[in-house]
């Protein structure tokens, strides 16, 4: 996809942040609340101090392709639908199992294209499809050029998705969700020691999940279940505990890991995704087994009839109603349609 709308990516003035001693600033946009001085970039790598004022030098320049919507993962909005995914370079947390780290721990964008958002909405009108998903890389660090994108999407009728690690700070995700439609938030671990592997915490992750629900945005969470990183059964037990208690409805996609980046364990064992399988479907309405194949049909809950039916190329028939309700019982299966 050609992609090149501008000669030149341009940087534009960050939001969420603040002067302090000496030319220094401090970024808040992430838990990290990162202290940068002159010259220096925040831990995200896409932040930067240029004479005592806080850019972000990741703004014009991304990466675009086309994906079916259940690549997110969404299983639940829009099923069957293509979605326009875009991304950049930079990431606000560490982990050693990146499959996107090309981009994650890119520090220039090196390869990257240049546009700013009239130029996305209008390759967005151009594909014709009517829902774009910010991917890729972290999204809430590409947050000036994110959210003046989706506000633009919005007033022509698009929808915006947000994948993402959930790390960010409560105030920009507030007016982060005002322009957004769905989520898939990765929970990669279900402790603080887990997080800190990762360079971060778990707070901010289940924060942002909870507001997210409760402002009835459309949630659905992933777990990649990593060798020797985040394998605690006892953690994941208390993760699908948390996830009860939040909704039994939002769908959890269960994931496998492979040798990615710097870790080089053996891909997870199928018994142990099985096992994590199986406990969760006894507490969730709706468990996926991610990337594996097997278990990705959605059944309703109350009466067992198939609503969604996958196959394993992205070939998919759904059967439920208007309102993503089961045909036979009228049960609400939480799908948007």
């Amino acid at each position: 996809m050609n992609i090149a709308r501008r000669e030149e990516c341009h940087s534009a003035e960050a939001l969420f942040w603040e002067k302090i001693a000496k030319g220094d600033v401090r970024c808040r946009l992430c838990p990290h609340l990162c202290n940068i001085s002159p010259g220096k970039y925040g831990i995200c790598g896409a932040r930067k101090n240029s004479e005592g004022e806080l850019f972000s030098i990741n703004y014009g320049k991304i990466r675009a392709a086309i994906d079916p919507v259940e690549k997110k993962p969404l299983f639940h909005w829009r099923p069957g639908s293509m979605i326009f995914s875009i991304g950049t370079f930079g990431c606000n947390l560490f982990c050693p199992f990146c499959q996107n780290a090309h981009l994650s721990r890119s520090r220039n964008g090196s390869g990257l294209e240049c546009a700013d958002p009239d130029d996305v909405l209008g390759m967005v009108i151009e594909s014709g499809i009517n829902s774009v998903a910010f991917t890729y890389n972290e999204p809430s660090i590409w947050f000036e050029f994110v959210l003046e994108t989706s506000r633009l999407l919005r007033s022509n009728a698009i929808a915006t998705v947000l994948v993402t690690n959930g790390y960010i700070c409560p105030d920009p995700l507030e007016i982060l969700l005002q322009t957004t439609d769905a989520m898939n938030v990765d929970i990669k671990g279900f402790s603080d020691e887990t997080y800190s592997r990762l360079g971060g915490s778990l707070e901010p992750v289940l924060n942002t999940i909870y507001y997210a629900w409760s402002k009835k945005i459309h949630v659905e969470v992933t777990h990649l279940v990593v060798p020797g990183i985040n394998d605690s059964f006892e953690e994941f037990r208390s993760m699908i505990g948390w996830l009860k208690d939040v909704s039994p409805a939002i769908p959890l996609h269960i994931s496998r890991y492979f040798p990615a980046y710097e870790w080089d364990r053996p891909p997870t064992a199928m018994k142990e995704l099985q096992l994590r399988i199986d406990l969760a479907s006894r507490h969730l309405d709706f468990v996926y087994s991610g990337n594996i194949g097997g278990a990705n049909n959605t059944f309703c809950p109350k009466c067992g009839t198939i609503a969604v039916s996958r196959g394993p190329f992205y070939e998919i028939d759904v059967f439920a109603g208007h309102e993503g309700e089961c045909l036979s019982c009228k049960t609400p299966l939480g799908i948007v349609m």
